[in-house]
């Protein structure tokens, strides 16, 4: 019993600190060298392609998001793919003679529209991005710099999040990604990127393979398959994809089941990669990044909690050890209870979102293997900020 518990306390320090530590040090013995700034005439042609859903609330600010980028007019193309949509979004695009419109009446979901438009992409580059965030300036000249790397297949940028000074809970996701941000900046100087921003990524076009349509996170096998191959995945912090929080834990959580109940999938789909003889460097970082926070976490944490209660009758540092996590725990069930009121205080909003997380985790578990996670989902409400 005291081994499975320290096992299980293992796992979770390693996951959520252990490898931060250790692929710090990693990264620490690489030299991360900038690529060249480019000039306007050395630019590659490139696609931003948008795959849109009844977004009229947000279609005509992203348009004019991507219409203000710092990128040559003539080297820059601004592709919507809507399929399925019946509000005014298609109306809305068709105002803008300069941005390309791919539409169909029937809806299969975004992976279906990626694969559909795909062969009609003639720029070398293509940069996928969401409606529902909007590039800095600069964002689209810092992610094709990579490109003059030969051995660079993709390159993610920055999700940043924003949130009200004060807001709920479920605006703790912002906390979330500075870490998750500082991972990615590790994992790309040592090696390779594990995945990628599916807000805002750009591959080398001639790259894209079909994805199967029944996948749940496209943009995480897309780059995991480049990878594979035995390309790089960039990491490009200076090109960001800025959205909102979402608008409460309700909607914060069906972002992050159905990227859980995906994360089960494509450990599945993506199975050669844990042979280490493949590539050793690449394994070790999906295990260590992913593959843990999407299997063992949530009974990792179930485990801790009960074996320890088991042993502290015995042992003062086991009594010590549960007394922790249940103090943990109680400030995440008043987290619970407040989460949807205006907090500043990360004291109730970290434990809450922590556990939060691998509640979601769990439940995207049950989804995907009862077969309940549909490819097409109803998106997240973004919070609106004051």
């Amino acid at each position: 019993m005291e081994i499975a518990l320290w096992i299980s306390i293992g796992i979770v320090f390693y996951t959520f600190i252990g490898y931060g530590i250790l692929i710090s040090l990693l990264a620490s013995f690489r030299k991360k060298l900038r690529p060249d700034k480019l000039s306007n005439e050395d630019l590659p042609n490139v696609t931003i392609l948008i795959a849109a859903y009844n977004e009229e609330d947000i279609i005509k600010s992203k348009i004019d998001n991507c219409l203000d980028l710092d990128y040559p007019k003539d080297k820059l193309t601004i592709s919507f793919v809507t399929d399925g949509s019946d509000d005014l979004t298609n109306q809305i695009i068709k105002q803008y003679p300069e941005v390309k419109l791919y539409t169909q009446k029937e809806r299969k979901g975004k992976i279906s529209a990626i694969n559909r438009v795909m062969p009609l992409i003639t720029t070398p580059i293509t940069v996928f991005s969401d409606a529902n965030v909007m590039i800095n300036q600069e964002g689209i000249k810092e992610l094709v710099l990579h490109f003059q790397n030969n051995l660079i297949g993709a390159v993610s940028g920055e999700k940043r999040v924003v949130s009200d000074q004060k807001s709920n809970a479920a605006s703790n996701e912002g906390v979330y990604w500075k870490y998750e941000s500082f991972l990615k900046r590790k994992d790309a100087t040592w090696n390779t990127l594990v995945g990628s921003a599916g807000e805002l990524f750009a591959i080398r076009t001639h790259l894209f393979r079909p994805i199967d349509q029944g996948t749940i996170i496209e943009d995480f096998i897309l780059t995991m398959k480049l990878a594979e191959d035995g390309y790089k995945v960039a990491y490009e912090p200076n090109a960001l994809a800025i959205e909102t929080a979402s608008a409460n834990t309700q909607e914060e959580a069906k972002r992050k089941v159905r990227i859980a109940a995906g994360g089960v999938q494509s450990l599945w789909q993506l199975k050669s990669l844990f042979n280490p003889f493949n590539d050793w460097k690449l394994s070790f970082q999906l295990v260590s990044h992913r593959a843990l926070r999407w299997t063992l976490m949530p009974l990792a944490l179930i485990s801790s909690l009960v074996l320890s209660f088991l042993l502290c009758p015995d042992f003062w540092y086991y009594d010590l050890i549960f007394k922790i996590q249940l103090g943990f725990y109680i400030l995440a069930f008043i987290g619970y209870l407040l989460r949807n009121q205006k907090l500043k205080s990360k004291l109730l909003q970290t434990p809450f979102y922590f556990t939060f997380m691998h509640v979601c985790v769990m439940k995207g578990w049950i989804k995907y293997l009862s077969g309940n996670q549909r490819v097409t989902w109803d998106k997240a409400k973004r919070a609106v900020l004051s």
